[in-house]
């Protein structure tokens, strides 16, 4: 056996890792960087809805921005109420506005459940409980935004034109697409036991999470109640709004028509749903009988006062928790 002698390496080329001190200074200006990118992406849009607040009436709009900071104590209420375990109250009332800012950067929540996973992973939860924690607040969310709707439209059955929101020959392909979908799934599932096997395991974990929930009245009240109490505050910003621009469409129906356009806007992934919400919004505040020119001024403002504005000091904090530690 002949004995081959490697060539040496130089010191100075090997390759050198990143400093854990200097990522986490990257990973604080990426948010500040991504919040530039966006909306240099839709400056029309921003400066479209920055001149429609410019006419509104100001005591409306103030309303509406304490609405809005609502929704991220209501946030914090649901994410507490997905375990049993306290978190730090500050800390996760900071990380819900970081996350705000963090779901309107990537696409169909992914921002805001990455933060939240950190923050929780961080406090000490195991990933599995956080993960299991994590489906149990966007399944709570879910079942919260629907409930409000389906009670919405039983006493305001005439709210909403379906016919002008949902033509009727989309339901067909919707309903084969829906069914399409749960048959990959289900065969997908099938074929792969693997993934079956890691998908059960998961179950049984968020199973006894929620059980365990639930044996405590604060938590569950603090998860369904914040689970309501949060598409209620959204809807209400987007009444405040109306109002402060003069549109004149009942507050029940305009309600309505936020709850239905968000939950049809639900599995588009765009980022925060910029561009589908605003889009579903507008034929949805149309359908509930407001005027075409209003109606798109109306959502272009209450865009930039849930959006937009909270946007940048968002993504401040969100920079200053990551260099803090705490997610």
């Amino acid at each position: 056996m002949t004995a081959v002698q490697l060539p040496e390496l130089r010191p100075g080329r090997l390759p050198r890792r990143v400093p854990a001190r200097r990522l986490r200074q990257i990973l604080c200006l990426l948010p500040l960087l991504l919040v530039t990118v966006v909306a240099v992406r839709h400056r029309s849009v921003l400066a479209e809805g920055f001149a429609h607040l410019g006419t509104a009436e100001w005591p409306w709009l103030l309303a509406a921005a304490g609405a809005t900071c609502l929704t991220w104590v209501a946030a914090s209420c649901t994410r507490q109420g997905a375990v049993v375990e306290r978190l730090p109250r500050r800390r996760l009332l900071a990380t819900q506005f970081a996350a705000g800012a963090a779901n309107h950067l990537l696409p169909t929540g992914l921002g805001a459940s990455a933060v939240n996973l950190r923050f929780m992973t961080v406090c000490g939860l195991p990933l599995t409980r956080s993960s299991a924690a994590l489906a149990l607040y966007l399944l709570a969310e879910s079942v919260g935004r629907v409930t409000l709707l389906a009670a919405l439209f039983l006493a305001f059955p005439g709210a909403l034109r379906l016919g002008a929101l949902v033509p009727e020959t989309a339901f067909g392909p919707l309903l084969a697409a829906v069914a399409a979908v749960l048959l990959i799934a289900v065969a997908v599932l099938g074929l792969v036991r693997r993934l079956r096997t890691a998908l059960l395991s998961f179950l049984r974990t968020a199973l006894g999470e929620a059980r365990e929930v639930h044996t405590r009245p604060a938590r569950a009240l603090a998860l369904w109640g914040g689970a309501l109490a949060f598409p209620a505050l959204q809807a209400t910003v987007l009444v405040l709004v109306a109002r402060a621009l003069g549109l004149d469409v009942p507050a029940a129906h305009l309600a309505v028509a936020y709850l239905a356009a968000t939950c049809a806007v639900a599995l588009v992934p765009t980022p925060g749903g910029i561009g589908s919400v605003e889009a579903a919004l507008v034929v949805a505040l149309v359908a509930a009988g407001g005027p075409a020119a209003v109606a798109t001024a109306v959502v272009l403002a209450f865009r930039v006062v849930t959006v937009w504005l909270p946007l940048v000091p968002g993504a401040l904090t969100l920079a200053a928790l990551v260099r803090l530690k705490v997610i």
